[in-house]
């Protein structure tokens, strides 16, 4: 990362219900997004909107957002799953 612009705590929630959320150090790039590292040994990576936050706070309440939505997605799909009628043509 570009050590002289100032870096900032970010919470990530892009990969919350696979990875959880991440907190790691950011640069505010000019489109508006972070950059980040995924790890030291990455290439740097970008996060927008919705998916990084800049408090603990807003990174969970986020996170829940999207569990609530994967599980009402996922009841969806268990009801049309389960209304399936199979014959034999």
């Amino acid at each position: 990362m570009d050590n002289t612009k100032e870096t900032v705590t970010i919470y990530i929630t892009k990969y919350a219900l696979t990875d959880g959320v991440l907190q790691r150090e950011g640069v505010l790039t000019k489109s508006g997004g972070y950059s980040y590292r995924r790890n030291e040994n990455c290439y740097a990576d970008y996060v927008y909107d919705k998916d990084v936050h800049l408090t603990e706070s807003s990174a969970v309440a986020r996170a829940e957002e999207m569990r609530s939505a994967k599980l009402k997605s996922l009841e969806k799909q268990m009801k049309k799953v389960s209304a399936m009628k199979f014959e034999v043509k």
